[in-house]
């Protein structure tokens, strides 16, 4: 089994080579010019289990190249398998068409990472289950819920807390956090625009006056959104809200957004390798997933189950 990393998320992957006790694979990516990309592997990978690990992160397009000419490199090298470890997988969000005359571009990435060369695919939390199904190839989507569950009960032990979804279609990932914290309660923040250009009002679905609340989501970006919510409840009774996002994305203003919010913390995971104002503010903390891919990488090299990592 080889490590091959591009230049997305080098800590992380430095990190799980350390918890496989394996070094990185000896690769250099150079770019001409005129910004081509190109990539050399110095050692030898013919017959080899390969796994290139890289985020499709800001920049997306240029780590998007990265990752599929590297895949290239290994496979003109004769690499027996090449796993794309894709932590974070970028154009995730667009799997569908939401209008006329629009691309569904996260199948467009998946027939890109499968021509390429790619064998199989592992991600950490797609933003939606079915991007599963635009890989020809087997896809496992790990979850950092058990991560982040662990670090709510040790932080939060026994206080009395409700999970909450920062809109409608992430209730079946909160659920599945609250599942994990002993069955904790469940609560719904409603976002509706009554007329373009008013603000939005926010409904609180559950009971949360006088818990403590924990927002779940699988991705921040600019945190409108997210910080919004956390205002709305605290306007409905709540106690305190804090938030676990496994993709910090985190474009704009969203660390200056955070650090003014009702949140009295930011939980990211270094799925996308943290920017340096993000590392800088005091309401913004990061888990790392390096054993959970680690293991899960471990696992498909010796064909054993993924999935009972989440029993």
């Amino acid at each position: 089994m080889k490590i091959m990393a591009g230049n997305s998320n080098l800590p992380l992957a430095r990190a799980i080579a350390g918890y496989l006790e394996i070094p990185l694979t000896d690769a250099s990516v150079r770019r001409f010019a005129d910004e081509e990309i190109f990539i050399e592997i110095h050692e030898n990978v013919r017959g080899e289990d390969v796994f290139v690990l890289q985020s499709t992160s800001f920049p997306a397009n240029d780590n998007l190249m990265e990752l599929l000419i590297g895949i290239d490199a290994l496979r003109r090298a004769s690499a027996k398998r090449i796993t794309a470890v894709v932590p974070y997988f970028g154009y995730g969000r667009q799997d569908r068409k939401p209008g006329p005359r629009t691309p569904i571009s996260a199948k467009l990435v998946a027939n890109l990472i499968t021509e390429a060369g790619a064998d199989r695919v592992l991600s950490v939390d797609l933003h939606a289950g079915q991007i599963q199904g635009f890989f020809d190839i087997p896809t496992d989507n790990l979850y950092a819920a058990p991560t982040m569950a662990a670090d709510i009960q040790a932080r939060y032990g026994d206080q009395n807390l409700v999970v909450v979804s920062p809109d409608v279609g992430g209730v079946v990932r909160a659920r599945a956090l609250a599942k994990r914290l002993d069955n904790a309660p469940l609560a719904i923040v409603d976002k509706r625009r009554e007329r373009p250009g008013e603000s939005e009002v926010m409904n609180i679905i559950g009971e949360v006056r006088g818990r403590d609340c924990v927002l779940i989501d699988d991705i921040i970006d600019s945190g409108g959104t997210l910080c919004n919510a956390a205002q709305a409840l605290l306007d409905a009774g709540a106690q305190s809200v804090a938030a676990y996002i496994t993709h910090g994305v985190l474009s704009g203003g969203a660390v200056a957004r955070v650090e003014h919010s009702a949140l009295t913390e930011l939980v990211i995971t270094d799925t996308i390798l943290p920017t340096e104002a993000a590392k800088a503010s005091s309401r913004i903390r990061v888990l790392t997933v390096a054993p959970l891919i680690g293991e899960a990488v471990r696992r498909i090299a010796d064909e054993s189950s993924v999935s009972s990592l989440f029993d």
